[in-house]
């Protein structure tokens, strides 16, 4: 099911995107070579209390902290722990704000220290993928034209796109219709209309697309443990423009590469 936004709404869930680019910002400060993911979840959590919200992820079907913490070949849904950052590791930091009765989504895929050439364009690439995806987004257009942006772009330079993993509707709820997957055909897929609020998140992989589970019920890796990237906005589709929601700000104003 679709749930459509009025304008108050959608300006709501820009309020919660708002801090959740700031607790963005604020992690951005402490990524760096020897700091434990743990720490950079604390960060956020209290950024996020701080500013009389509610992290989305604490307590989502049990899942047990702030932020979606995914190092090297995990995809998405990492746990923060004692890992302490390594030079040459890239680290996904996912997030979710809850403020005023709505949802707000994004994550970021950094470098630390000197990582290989290679890894650096995958993520360059699934960042591009992101707001190719977004320029696609638009009333008239369908479901379809946003994946089939993202894959053509990501697989023409060689990596392949996760499959069973999505992009979703975003408001009251942190997951709502409809499923927005990273790959597809033009002209497929449910019709994008004025109100609908969605989450794009391409999830990249340097080699084969398949994934594995691990036994935590959460942790998500790519099957060949080879690098995955992943960049997600939170996009309003209005009747005359659409607009990202999210922001990546201030994030690259603390963190550069």
């Amino acid at each position: 099911m679709i749930n459509y936004k009025t304008s108050e709404e959608v300006q709501i869930i820009k309020e919660s995107a708002d801090i959740l680019g700031r607790a963005h910002g604020e992690v951005a400060k402490h990524v760096k070579e020897g700091v434990k993911t743990s720490f950079l979840d604390k960060i956020a959590e209290e950024f996020i209390r701080d500013h009389q919200a509610v992290p989305s992820f604490k307590g989502y079907n049990g899942f047990p902290a702030a932020l979606c913490i995914s190092v090297n070949e995990v995809v998405v849904h990492g746990f923060p722990s004692d890992y302490e950052l390594k030079d040459g590791d890239i680290i996904s930091v996912d997030c979710g704000v809850f403020h005023q009765g709505f949802h707000s989504d994004s994550a970021y895929t950094y470098p630390i220290g000197e990582v290989s050439p290679a890894v650096i364009a995958l993520l360059k690439a699934t960042k591009d993928s992101l707001y190719l995806g977004i320029e696609r987004a638009v009333v008239g257009n369908r479901i379809g034209d946003v994946g089939n942006a993202i894959q053509k772009f990501v697989e023409a330079k060689g990596y392949t796109v996760v499959r069973e993993l999505v992009g979703h509707g975003v408001g009251k709820n942190l997951h709502e219709g409809p499923e927005v997957p990273n790959y597809g055909k033009r002209g497929s897929g449910p019709l994008l209309k004025s109100g609908m609020v969605i989450a794009i998140e391409p999830m990249v992989n340097l080699g084969t697309r398949n994934i594995v589970q691990e036994r935590d019920g959460w942790t998500i890796r790519t099957a060949d443990r080879k690098p995955s990237a992943h960049y997600e906005h939170t996009v309003a589709i209005m009747e005359d423009k659409t607009e990202v929601l999210t922001t990546h700000k201030y994030i690259e104003e603390n963190f550069k590469f």
